[in-house]
């Protein structure tokens, strides 16, 4: 599983096998089988039991394949997913932010309705 802004090259290493893209409008064709999700800048995602169901997609699939998780700037729609993830490994909802943050990008999850999304995410 990894993280990534959209604007940024593609990092080196092996491709993803899906990715999971948090846009406000849908993404570029790319190499790999993906799913969007609409999810506008600095906001929350437009449909959240849809948000849900692409989380846990991207969740169950990181066990057997590569995954990328991806928003144009790779911080605050990408961190809050990468923290939602985290919940749905283990790490306990009110601790979620701080792992990314710690383990992703210290920017990671920009806003204070992000932040709160995570701590009610509820998989």
């Amino acid at each position: 599983m990894r993280g990534r802004g959209l604007r940024r090259p593609l990092p080196e290493g092996p491709e993803p096998g899906f990715a999971l893209y948090l846009l406000g409008r849908e993404p570029a064709p790319a190499d790999w089988e993906f799913r969007w999700l609409r999810w506008p800048d600095f906001r929350l995602p437009a449909d959240r039991r849809a948000c849900a169901a692409a989380l846990r997609e991207a969740w169950e699939r990181a066990g057997r394949e590569r995954v990328e998780v991806a928003c144009g700037g790779g911080y605050g729609r990408t961190g809050t997913a990468l923290a939602c993830l985290a919940v749905l490994d283990g790490v306990p909802a009110r601790e979620a932010v701080g792992y990314v943050r710690e383990h992703y990008a210290r920017r990671a999850v920009e806003t204070p309705w992000q932040r709160r999304f995570v701590t009610r995410f509820n998989p």
